[in-house]
């Protein structure tokens, strides 16, 4: 799935020094877009994010995004290669210089076994999980959440480990509600950076005085799995369809019957959709679980069709 590098180069820019050919866009979403870009002095493709700011607070939660990368060098989460604010007359637009992965996101291979009418093997799934939960560790041991975990923020290497991006909504693990306007200004944030269809029960309706945890990111992890096991999100089609997302994520998901994976996956699946977040397990503990799971695989291989 990688991008044609045809000759259609719309000139050059720098970035800390180094000069850049700028290639083709590569996608677009909100008030950021992405474009490929090679290095002129080591001939590497890269992805350059650039995300426009009307204002100090766009600036502001730009510099958020680059201030979170810089927390982490881990091979499951995207590293930030170089950055810079450049002046557009009144407004500003923040440079991010990104890895290029040729194989694109992991909704980019759910989408082309489903539209083949067929799913992820659970001897994928598994390896794959287990790198996106290795993501996450590294992320709540510095006591942050990501906050808007999903398919299409997960990218995949040429040798298939998934690469965590989009670090723009992380903010601090633990957040402690202590009155109805700090409920509610919480429950905006959530509703303007964390994608509906991906968010925990506990952010659509926030409570007065409650603690809110890294474990929305284990709902979150939990529609990444039922994605990648049954071709889309669980609430994908309800938001679809303009029904209440909201109202959906109050009742227990029932995981369907395929008959193409393990009763341990299915077990894993429904025990992170708890709606109650204090029932959710810690990414620790799925660790253990997907480790328990790898080599049960092997031996799968031949009796699962």
């Amino acid at each position: 799935m990688g991008h044609a590098l045809c000759a259609c180069a719309r000139g050059s820019l720098s970035i800390e020094g180094q000069r850049y050919l700028l290639l083709q866009r590569l996608g677009e979403g909100g008030f950021s877009y992405v474009d490929l870009v090679e290095g002129l002095q080591d001939g590497r493709f890269y992805a350059l994010k650039r995300i426009l700011c009307h204002d100090k607070e766009d600036r502001r939660e730009a510099l958020h995004e680059v201030e979170m990368h810089g927390l982490f060098e881990h091979p499951n989460i995207l590293r930030l290669e170089a950055h810079c604010m450049v002046e557009k007359g009144p407004k500003h637009e923040a440079w991010l210089l990104l890895p290029f992965l040729r194989r694109g996101t992991l909704w980019s291979e759910v989408e082309a076994l489903r539209d083949k009418g067929t799913f992820l093997p659970e001897e994928r799934i598994v390896p794959m999980l287990l790198g996106i939960c290795r993501g996450l560790q590294a992320i709540h041991a510095k006591g942050y959440a990501h906050r808007d975990l999903k398919p299409t923020n997960v990218l995949l290497d040429d040798e298939e480990q998934p690469v965590l991006m989009d670090l723009g909504s992380m903010n601090r693990a633990r957040i402690e509600v202590k009155s109805s306007r700090e409920a509610l200004a919480l429950q905006d944030w959530a509703a303007q950076r964390c994608t509906i269809s991906y968010r925990a029960p506990e952010l659509f309706t926030v409570e007065s005085h409650c603690v809110i945890d890294e474990r929305t990111d284990i709902w979150s992890l939990g529609c990444v799995l039922y994605c990648m096991m049954f071709g889309e999100g669980p609430y994908d089609l309800i938001f679809q369809k303009g029904d209440s997302v909201a109202l959906a994520v109050q009742n227990q998901l029932r995981v369907p019957a395929s008959g193409r994976y393990s009763a341990a996956l299915e077990h894993l699946l429904s025990s992170v959709m708890a709606v109650n977040p204090h029932d959710r397990p810690h990414v620790s503990h799925i660790l253990d679980q997907l480790e328990g799971l790898q080599p049960a695989l092997s031996g799968q291989d031949t009796t699962r069709i």
